[in-house]
C-alpha cells in the first residue's frame, strides 16, 4: 500500500483498493498501522483535481506518504569520479556533490564516498540509507563481482562503505538502479510493460513486465552491446561488425571520427559538426542514427512494450539526427503497427546517482536488501 501511494501520489482509499484489488475494509485495516507509524498520513485538503468520496457522498481524506524526515544518498561511481545526490522519499534531488578519485583502490573509493556522505549529513542529519551504482556485475546487492571500469573483482564494497558511514548500504549495477527508479518514479510509472535503452559510455537494455524489471541471465554484462545492427558496419572490440557498441557508444563515435579526420574530437563537438554538415561527422552520426532506429524497432517488434525510454549521456544524438532515427525506426516496423511510444531523456551521472538512491528508498519501504 505504501508503494502505491509513494509511486502514484496522494490517492483516495477507494482508488488504492481498486488498484490493489482489495475491499475497502481490508485496506482500512492495512492502512491504520502505516498511519500510526508515521509513514502515511491523511491529507485534509485533497490535491487539485482529486475528488474523494466515502460512503454516501461524504468527503473522504486521501492518503499520502510522509516524506520527512527521511533523506537518502545515491552514489554513482565511474572510473575517475564519485557522483553523489541527496533525495527525498519521493526521489526528488535536493543536493549534489562529487569527488574526484585519486585511486581506484576500493578503500580509496570508499573514503571518497564517505566524504560525500559526511558532507551531506551536515545538512541532512537523518539520512536513512545509501544506494550505490557501479558499471558491472553485482552479487547480493553488496559485492562488486566484476566492475571492469574500476578493475574490481569480488570487492565487498557495501561492507566497506557501511563500516565508514554506519548506515544501510545497497550496491547494484547502475543500469539496474536506473531501471528501478524509472519503474517507481519515472517513465515506467503506470505502465505494465516498458523498456529502457541507454546509450553513452556503453549500451544497455532492460525490460519491465508487470512492474518488475526482468534481470538478464548475464547479470547486465553487456546485455545489448553485442546486438548486431549493421553487418557491414565498423568493427567492435570483440571482432564483430556493426554491433550496438561500435555504432552507438560515445567512445566508438569519437574513434570513428578520429580515424576519418586524423584528429581527436569530443562527442559534443562531433554532434555540432554533424549538424553543420561536416562530412566525416555527418557520416558517422548518420550511421549511428540509422543503427539506433533499427535497435528501437527491434525492441518494439519483439518485446512489444507500451513505452520505450531512451536515456543516457549519448542521447544528444537525437537532437542532431532524430529524423534519421525515426526514418530507420519506421522502415523496420510493420506499417500497420501502432506508433512506438518513445520518450527521450538526456541523463548525466547525477541521474544515475538518483537511480541508486531509489535502491535505498526501496530498502526503507519494502524492508530487506541492506544490512544495518
Amino acid at each position: 500500500m505504501a508503494i502505491e501511494v509513494l509511486t502514484n501520489g496522494p490517492s483516495s482509499r477507494s482508488e488504492i483498493a481498486r488498484r490493489l484489488g482489495m475491499s475497502g475494509g481490508s485496506l482500512t485495516r492495512l492502512a491504520k498501522p502505516l498511519i500510526d507509524s508515521g509513514l502515511l498520513l491523511e491529507v485534509h485538503q485533497p490535491p487539485p483535481g482529486l475528488t474523494v468520496t466515502l460512503g454516501q457522498g461524504r468527503p473522504g481524506r486521501p492518503l499520502d506518504i510522509v516524506t520527512d524526515p527521511w533523506h537518502f544518498v545515491g552514489l554513482k561511481i565511474t572510473a575517475d569520479t564519485v557522483y553523489g545526490v541527496v533525495t527525498t522519499l519521493k526521489s526528488t534531488v535536493v543536493r549534489r556533490e562529487d569527488r574526484l578519485l585519486e585511486s581506484q583502490e576500493p578503500e580509496a573509493v570508499a573514503d571518497a564516498a564517505h566524504s560525500i556522505v559526511r558532507s551531506f549529513s551536515e545538512d541532512f542529519p537523518q539520512l536513512a540509507g545509501i544506494g550505490v551504482g557501479i558499471g558491472g556485475s553485482v552479487r547480493d546487492r553488496s559485492v562488486a563481482a566484476d566492475a571492469p571500469w574500476l578493475h574490481w573483482q569480488e570487492v565487498p564494497f557495501a561492507d566497506l562503505l557501511r563500516e565508514r558511514t554506519h548506515l544501510p548500504v545497497v550496491l547494484e549495477n547502475d543500469f539496474a538502479a536506473l531501471m528501478e527508479a524509472e519503474t517507481w518514479f519515472g517513465a515506467g510509472r503506470g505502465h505494465d510493460r516498458f523498456a529502457v535503452l541507454t546509450i553513452g559510455a556503453g549500451v544497455a537494455y532492460g525490460l519491465v513486465i508487470g512492474g518488475e524489471p526482468i534481470r538478464p541471465s548475464d547479470n547486465y554484462r553487456g546485455t545489448a552491446e553485442r546486438w548486431i545492427l549493421d553487418p557491414s558496419g565498423p568493427l567492435t572490440p570483440y571482432g564483430e561488425r556493426g554491433s550496438a557498441t561500435s555504432l552507438l557508444t560515445v567512445q566508438s563515435i569519437e574513434y570513428q571520427v578520429r580515424a576519418a579526420t586524423g584528429r581527436w574530437v569530443g562527442y559534443e563537438e562531433i554532434l555540432k559538426a554533424a549538424g553543420d554538415g561536416e562530412p566525416a561527422a555527418a557520416r558517422v552520426v548518420g550511421e549511428a542514427a540509422r543503427g539506433l532506429g533499427f535497435l528501437i524497432a527491434q525492441i518494439a517488434n519483439f518485446a512489444m512494450p507500451e513505452k520505450i525510454l531512451l536515456a543516457g549521456e549519448g542521447v544528444g544524438l537525437m537532437d542532431v539526427a532524430g529524423e534519421k532515427v525515426h526514418e530507420s525506426l519506421a522502415a523496420n516496423r510493420n506499417p500497420w503497427a501502432d506508433p512506438v511510444n518513445l520518450e527521450t531523456k538526456v541523463s548525466d551521472f547525477h541521474d544515475w546517482a538518483r537511480g541508486a538512491a531509489v535502491l535505498a528508498i526501496q530498502v526503507l519501504v519494502l524492508g530487506g536488501g541492506a544490512e544495518d
